[in-house]
């Protein structure tokens, strides 16, 4: 009799522990469907699962352009460079536009829709859009840099003859030259183009220091020189108004279209450690003199005027600006902040793991996380009752 109940005994057995499975996973989904918002839900027991927090997802980019890439963005598409060309993707990840050259160190900038790739050290230059190569140029000398202004026109840095002879020239969006300066002397870093096409500002070195030399399109000689001693200019900001913002190693100047200059952020108490602007806003991340990564994130608007800063103790990898958003890639993760360095509430400590080493602004929802292996695109996805409130 014992016998024959085996049977039975071990069927009901495996059935109730069946049972207890499909439950459990029934369970399980139920709890991901109510965390993390899969296909549509009006049960009012979302509410209480609901995070508080936009999730992040990562969708990988394919991009093919060979080594040393970088990266820039511009009215919703994303564009590398690498040593192989340069490449077009849409948001989406759809490659729009691939153009095959050399390059030995790719460097490229965006603005209004458009992109410029260069070669530093080299000759080739090519200007594009989303679709098309609009200009293709070998320049005679050797390329320092290159910047595109949002008109589409151009301008080259390029270093020729011996010595530290440097010549910039002056392109429209059909890629025609235009105008072009010839330093004798002083060697020129970069050059910036006024937003209506008629102010050239050109930063140069000199055995005096550094300076900034403003030239009106339309004639051969300078307007305004704005010479700044014993002090190094890192870079400059070309600006809506025709004003210029000089970045140096321990202050912020503005150098108005009369060539008069004058500080509006001094941090000689700390040191900078990058930057990152869009039209008249900037962000800037200082280090502490000292041990370690503490240091200062500071937002201001070209006249000046602080609108944000917060400390930070973690390392700053990189950090890209859009529309007064900012995305700054620490190493232990992601991070977004509005204008006023109020951080948005994410969790990207799994982008760290990828190995990123920079990131790329593309909306305050958007950012590409970007190593040398891979790029990602990190999105900040608001349920649904979040962005009702």
């Amino acid at each position: 009799m014992s016998d024959d109940k085996t049977p039975i005994i071990k069927k009901r057995r495996l059935l109730s522990l069946i049972l207890l499975l499909v439950a459990f996973a029934l369970l399980v989904f139920t709890v991901i469907f109510l965390i993390f918002g899969i296909g549509s839900c009006s049960s009012p027991l979302a509410g209480l699962f609901s995070s508080r927090a936009p999730i992040i997802t990562v969708n990988e980019f394919n991009f093919d352009v060979g080594r040393n890439r970088m990266f820039a963005h511009s009215n919703g598409s994303v564009a590398a460079v690498g040593t192989l060309g340069l490449q077009v993707l849409d948001t989406d990840g759809r490659e729009t536009l691939r153009d095959s050259f050399r390059m030995a160190s790719p460097a490229i900038a965006g603005s209004g829709g458009r992109f410029i790739a260069f070669d530093i050290g080299g000759s080739a230059v090519r200007v594009f859009n989303a679709t098309q190569v609009s200009s293709s140029i070998d320049t005679d000398g050797t390329i320092v840099s290159a910047s595109l202004n949002p008109n589409g026109w151009f301008c080259v840095v390029t270093q020729e003859g011996g010595g530290l002879r440097g010549a910039i020239a002056v392109y429209n969006s059909l890629g025609l030259e235009t105008y072009r300066v010839n330093l004798g002397s002083g060697f020129a870093l970069s050059a910036e183009l006024s937003s209506d096409n008629s102010s050239l500002a050109i930063l140069n070195y000199t055995e005096a220091g550094s300076r900034i030399t403003f030239y009106d399109t339309e004639k051969s000689e300078p307007d305004h020189v704005f010479d700044l001693s014993g002090e190094l200019i890192l870079d400059i900001i070309s600006l809506s108004n025709k004003n210029t913002l000089a970045v140096t190693t321990d202050s912020i100047i503005l150098v108005d279209n009369s060539g008069e200059g004058k500080s509006i952020y001094t941090f000689s108490d700390r040191r900078l450690g990058s930057f990152a602007y869009a039209d008249d806003f900037l962000a800037l991340h200082l280090y502490d003199h000292g041990i370690g990564f503490r240091g200062r994130l500071i937002t201001l608007l070209s006249d000046g005027t602080v609108l944000g800063e917060i400390s930070t103790d973690r390392e700053v990898v990189s950090m890209s600006v859009v529309d007064k958003t900012i995305a700054v890639l620490k190493s232990d993760g992601l991070l977004f902040y509005d204008e006023t360095l109020t951080e948005f509430p994410t969790s990207a400590e799994s982008i760290s793991a990828a190995g990123a080493n920079r990131v790329v602004a593309i909306s305050e929802n958007y950012a590409l996380a970007t190593s040398d292996n891979s790029a990602v695109i990190l999105t900040r996805d608001y349920y649904s009752h979040l962005e009702q409130n």
